[in-house]
């Protein structure tokens, strides 16, 4: 994982070229945004609870079947899979919204996660669902729109960092479907 100055040098290097013009303009918005970046991921690590487990009942009650004999969230086991799993991928979604790269969410947590959840014969449409629930709840945070769970923001437009979590919450639905 490269985080946003290493990306830089390390293209750089590659061209074997100074940093300058639009890198070194990336770089600058990066860092003139990183008090939002850091509230925003301070929100959802501080909420991570809540938005899990809101994702996770959300799901089971669209689809109740879940939690009957048979189901996959059936058990106290099974439950407990499916949360500390929701639990796993918003924490690579928030380690990723920290670096501003989605390489370490690829790398340590979507690399063979349909194949595992197939074997185990997890549904996919039910994480999925979970997925979408937690990045709606997280894009929420972040804009500071949760009904009844507002906090002290930095000033500014946060709606970039909210689209950047949310694509990485998309490349999560999209890794396990």
């Amino acid at each position: 994982m490269l985080d946003a100055f290493s990306r830089v040098v390390v293209n750089s290097d590659s061209k074997a070229a100074y940093v300058s013009g639009s890198d070194l303009q990336a770089l600058k918005t990066f860092i003139s945004d990183g008090n939002k970046r850091l509230d925003s991921v301070n929100y959802v690590v501080s909420n991570s609870s809540c938005i899990v487990s809101d994702a996770i009942s959300g799901m089971i009650c669209e689809n109740p079947g879940l939690i009957t004999p048979g189901g996959n969230c059936y058990t106290n086991r099974r439950m407990a899979a499916c949360l500390r799993d929701g639990e796993i991928i918003l924490r690579y979604v928030s380690y990723a919204l920290l670096a501003g790269d989605a390489s370490v969410l690829e790398d340590r947590c979507l690399n063979g996660l349909k194949e595992t959840y197939i074997a185990l014969g997890v549904p996919t449409n039910s994480t999925v669902r979970a997925v979408n629930i937690m990045k709606a709840s997280a894009v929420a945070f972040i804009n500071n729109s949760a009904p009844q769970r507002k906090a002290d923001v930095t000033e500014g437009d946060c709606s970039a960092i909210a689209a950047e979590v949310a694509g990485y919450c998309d490349r999560v639905v999209a890794a396990i479907s």
